[in-house]
């Protein structure tokens, strides 16, 4: 399935070889979801790839066989701390723990990874001369009444509450950015990346709330029931994962977007009751839905504004939810 997904992403990344083959790239949080398949790309592109990594969230596993076949290297550090005099092309910078049960587990090495590690970066990038792309989240946007959001909304966030660490680090890693931008020159894109979902979502994290996905479809295929919170009216927009690669690797690689900040995701919104059900009916489960209490501070609807993106990226999510879905449920199957 795996194999099938990069054949899908490379046919849409096609007019990029040229710009990937022979060049280095270091990927941050390159073991975790989404590095790892930005790994797989890069290595199928005929790049050089580095990959770091504390092993915080991410597996190894994920590109353990990159590792073994020596088409990866792989450094087990913390990015906050991390430094090379190896010349970099392009650098993206991933890491970080996402999960709101994760980052409130580690709250302060979720602040460094996004803001002491972005410095570090931009400052690699800098030096080299190199390209810089930073995954920010939809989560900057807080509770925000404009939906679909654009990039020009600046978000309702609370700085002191317990999604603080995670979204208000992520808004100061964008606000270096903008800063080595405008003092330096830096070429620093930043994509704001909405739910994704897909092959290699850590299915220890069937019981955390916060991957609603691999969460729902562990507890249907468990016959458990599916824990829903609050009423479940609170929506988001989920992306399969060949769509947000192609949307990363095509931000990254087309010129003349230095300085750009690009929503990525799906238009697609659906409740998270109705995603529960819809999750219930493509397992075939038997399984109830359980509710509790909802989380402080949790978002009441996520749906990107994509015009930015489709204008500079001609980028689109093309996977339906139902399609990615079921893709999702047979890998897990699997496992």
């Amino acid at each position: 399935m795996i194999s099938e997904d990069v054949k899908a992403i490379l046919a849409g990344l096609r007019e990029f070889s040229g710009a990937v083959a022979g060049k280095t790239f270091l990927v941050t949080g390159g073991s975790g979801f989404l590095g790892s398949w930005i790994c797989d790309i890069l290595v199928a592109m005929n790049a050089k790839v580095i990959c770091v990594d504390n092993l915080s969230s991410g597996l190894k596993n994920n590109i353990g066989n990159m590792v073994k076949g020596g088409r990866i290297q792989f450094i087990e550090t913390d990015v906050s701390t991390f430094d090379t005099n190896e010349h970099l092309d392009f650098i993206i910078h991933m890491a970080s723990i996402a999960s709101p049960p994760l980052y409130q587990e580690y709250p302060i090495e979720t602040l460094d990874a996004n803001i002491l590690g972005t410095k570090k970066m931009l400052e690699l990038a800098r030096k080299n001369n190199a390209t810089m792309l930073f995954t920010s989240t939809s989560e900057i946007y807080g509770n925000t009444e404009k939906i679909p959001t654009p990039e020009s909304d600046y978000g309702y966030v609370n700085p002191h509450g317990p999604r603080a660490v995670y979204d208000e680090g992520k808004r100061a890693a964008e606000a270096y950015c903008y800063a080595y931008r405008k003092k330096f020159g830096a070429k620093a894109r930043i994509a704001r990346i909405f739910n994704t979902y897909g092959p290699r979502l850590d299915a220890k994290q069937t019981t955390q709330y916060g991957r609603a996905v691999v969460k729902f479809i562990g507890q249907a295929l468990s016959g458990n029931p599916l824990t829903v919170y609050g009423s479940g009216d609170q929506t988001r927009s989920f992306c399969y994962i060949t769509d947000m690669t192609i949307g990363l690797m095509k931000l990254l690689l087309m010129p003349n977007l230095d300085g750009e900040v690009v929503n990525l995701g799906s238009g697609e919104e659906i409740t998270i009751l109705g995603l529960a059900n819809k999750i219930i009916k493509l397992t075939g489960s038997n399984s109830k839905i359980k509710f509790e209490a909802l989380p402080e501070d949790e978002p009441k609807r996520r749906r990107p504004d994509l015009g930015k993106a489709k204008k500079l990226l001609n980028y689109e999510s093309k996977v339906t939810l139902d399609t990615g879905l079921k893709k999702t449920i047979e890998w897990l199957k699997e496992r």
